[in-house]
């Protein structure tokens, strides 16, 4: 090998050693385990904006913030939103999950779906529906944008008044469905984004 040839060599293997060098020394820190206290915060299960709109075609326009305001004359309180929509539009998953519980509920919302967060820290509700999707069953995945069902007028939503009862309880994982605490979902709705 003459002195060029050598020359490319010691150059090359030089590179090759800082290479190896740089990489071992940044990947140092992060092989070590972190103590309590630098260990970043939980995240937000639920990042603003970050939900499908739950009506297939439904334009943000359609959605008002109800949350909070009185129904059946002050006894209680509206723990969710209302999507206004045509009779039979579909009804489709916010987010993903793993459907928990369908149940139809004569005086409150109907015909709902319990859709439970991966991390079971959330449960979406989805209320006076027409029907379930012919696919939806308890146990089943869903992803955002599957079907859930159809916008209906069932439960204590009056004749006729077709819409979307869409709501959002926190729990802990180990609690039940049926244990949540309604929190707005309103601002976690996927503003001015189009539908799947």
């Amino acid at each position: 090998m003459n002195r060029i040839g050598w020359a490319f060599l010691a150059l090359f293997l030089l590179a090759a050693g800082l290479v190896a060098l740089l990489v071992d020394f940044g990947s140092a820190p992060a092989s070590r385990p972190r103590s309590p206290a630098e260990a970043p915060p939980p995240a937000d299960p639920l990042p603003p904006g970050m939900l499908t709109l739950p009506v297939r075609g439904v334009g943000w326009s359609y959605i008002r913030d109800s949350y909070g305001e009185e129904r059946a004359g002050g006894e209680r309180r509206h723990t969710g939103v209302d999507i206004m929509a045509p009779a039979g539009i579909p009804v489709v998953a916010a987010a993903p999950g793993t459907v928990e519980k369908l149940f139809y509920s004569e005086g409150g919302g109907g015909v709902t779906a319990y859709v439970r967060s991966p991390d079971r820290r959330l449960s979406y509700y989805y209320a006076h529906l027409a029907a379930y999707a012919p696919t939806l069953r308890e146990g089943a995945r869903v992803r955002a944008g599957d079907p859930i069902g159809a916008v209906g007028d069932t439960g204590n939503a009056g004749a006729g008044n077709f819409h979307l009862h869409f709501g959002i309880e926190r729990l802990n994982p180990d609690e039940p469905w049926y244990r949540g605490r309604a929190i707005n979902p309103y601002p976690l709705l996927a503003r001015g984004r189009s539908q799947r």
